[in-house]
């Protein structure tokens, strides 16, 4: 009878927690829907620029689903490249008809998509004994990048906002399950005080965090870094700071430790898949519109520019303003959500 009886105990309380049934039975279903559309979206179809290369070869890449753009000149084109507009330019060597390859480079998938393709394209038109030579040259990147070195700009913004989040959403939820916030509340701060305060607070230790993973993962781990180091901390300080008020107007909507965890699927686990891990253009498009709203991607986009491009200010810059929007966004949301516990 003792047994049975916390057993209808669990049964009552899980009954009043709406929130936890929903994970326990939604949150699965909606993660492996999401992997579902990630990992069987369709192939990556390459988007090649092309300047005086054979038509034969171009129409037939056209034919296995490459979208083909034509430049005037090698000019032109590598300003698509440097855009990310086009994959690779392909072009022919004047003296010796040898077939030049440029790729954008960035992404070690993605160029071997781009040479299978042509390979493939090239082998249709005559026998592969006599397919004519590739000369593949790099505008990022070489050929010895690995797949850490892509993914390590999206890996160093993904933990960073990962913990950040989770730890700041813990520790203010546990300032509102012990009384703290009630307390400070009674007092003359005021709201906005109140959040600036917690994020100057938390904001101190992010730095350390920004500086330390940062450090270690290109010196220590040597993961590619060709732009600023300096850049590379504005972004995490950054991405630091917007987990940090997202964690914290969370808690507001949770009850207990577990509650705030319930958020992880349905707010950290679609933001990775959407940021830059796989190839967006092989999910459907309905889906890709997703990320515009998702803070992780605008992150790792701006440190994927620094390390792997070596891009500067002009390309970082309007992903630091949309970083900077997403946190006094979610500051102001956070001083509204803390009249819920008292009215000051």
């Amino acid at each position: 009878m003792r047994v049975w009886a916390i057993i209808l105990r669990i049964l009552r309380q899980f009954r009043r927690d709406k929130r936890t049934l929903a994970l326990i039975f939604i949150a699965p279903i909606f993660v492996l829907t999401l992997m579902n559309f990630v990992f069987n979206g369709s192939d990556y179809k390459p988007n090649l620029g092309v300047v005086d290369a054979p038509i034969a070869l171009t129409q037939e890449m056209e034919k296995e689903g490459a979208r083909i753009i034509e430049y005037a000149n090698l000019d032109e084109a590598e300003l698509g490249l440097d855009e990310r507009s086009i994959d690779a330019i392909i072009s022919t060597e004047t003296d010796t008809g040898q077939l030049q390859i440029k790729l954008e480079g960035s992404e070690p998938a993605v160029n071997k998509a781009v040479q299978m393709l042509i390979q493939k394209s090239g082998e249709k038109l005559r026998p592969a004994s006599s397919t004519p030579s590739m000369n593949v040259t790099y505008w990022h990147g070489s050929e010895n990048m690995s797949s850490i070195d892509q993914l390590g700009p999206i890996l160093i913004g993904f933990f960073i906002f990962f913990f950040v989040f989770l730890i700041a959403g813990v520790s203010f939820l546990r300032e509102r399950t012990t009384g703290t916030l009630e307390r400070l509340l009674s007092t003359p701060l005021k709201r906005w005080e109140l959040v600036v305060g917690y994020v100057g607070g938390f904001g101190i230790f992010t730095v350390i965090q920004a500086l330390l993973i940062s450090w270690f993962c290109i010196k220590v781990l040597g993961i590619m870094m060709t732009g600023s180091f300096a850049y590379v901390i504005l972004i995490t300080l950054l991405m630091s700071i917007t987990a940090l008020t997202l964690g914290t107007l969370l808690s507001a909507y949770a009850n207990n430790e577990l509650q705030m965890i319930q958020f992880i699927p349905l707010i950290i686990v679609p933001q990775l898949f959407l940021s830059g891990l796989f190839p967006l253009d092989t999910l459907p498009e309905w889906l890709q519109k997703f990320k515009v709203i998702m803070p992780l991607t605008y992150g790792t986009e701006a440190l994927s520019d620094i390390m792997i491009r070596g891009k500067g200010w002009d390309a970082i810059s309007i992903n630091v303003c949309i970083l900077i929007g997403f946190t006094v966004l979610f500051m102001l949301l956070n001083i509204a959500a803390l009249r819920k516990h008292r009215k000051i």
